[in-house]
């Protein structure tokens, strides 16, 4: 059995409380890299939750992009996607934040450009206002983006403790070494992690 942790925080002793804040876009990225490998997103949120109280998981992500004249393919993509995300809605205190894919054209070897919209800023948005308004003491973010530094450095003020999940697998997703830098924790997502979390395991 995990125990929970205490601390003071304005002269009151609190338990620990944890969100966690997943970039879904970056966690794909990972597990390709660990062979598209299928894990269990309630063993994801256990993990990364530690041996805190666990107050809620967001999931950030956009359902893919569909062409003007979408294809059987993409149709059953789209689908599927959507699918997904209502099955992690479903889990126990877990929430999906859907942003939007845009298309931004062809690059210079022929393959379509996406843009995630929106998925920056609901992120950073949701760490401020639990941090500040006291709901969490603890935070874990799985992504590599370092966009979000001035939402940690403002939590951080408001005495949030913030653990980062990442990869170090490829220059593609090896966060900037300023996020690095910058939380108080860092845990490495590597094939041990990975085996812990698979499916069945």
């Amino acid at each position: 059995m995990s125990l929970l942790l205490f601390f003071m925080w304005g002269g009151m002793f609190l338990y620990s409380r944890i969100a966690l804040f997943i970039d879904g876009g970056y966690l794909d990225n990972v597990l390709k890299w660990h062979g598209k490998a299928k894990i269990d997103y309630s063993k994801l949120a256990a993990a990364m939750a530690n041996d805190h109280l666990l107050l809620r998981t967001y999931y950030y992500h956009c359902l893919p992009y569909q062409s003007p004249n979408p294809s059987s393919e993409e149709k059953e993509y789209f689908s599927n996607a959507q699918s997904f995300f209502k099955r992690l809605n479903r889990l126990e205190s877990f929430t999906v934040r859907e942003g939007k894919l845009a298309f931004r054209g062809i690059d210079d070897r022929g393959f379509p450009v996406f843009e995630q919209k929106r998925v920056d800023v609901m992120l950073a948005t949701d760490l401020v206002m639990h941090s500040t308004k006291k709901l969490i003491t603890h935070a874990a973010l799985l992504t590599g983006d370092s966009d979000f530094l001035p939402a940690l450095q403002i939590a951080q003020s408001e005495g949030a403790h913030i653990t980062l999940y990442y990869s170090d697998e490829s220059d593609d997703i090896r966060p900037h070494d300023e996020l690095l830098d910058i939380v108080d924790d860092r845990r490495l997502i590597n094939k041990d992690f990975i085996h812990s979390i698979k499916r069945g395991s």
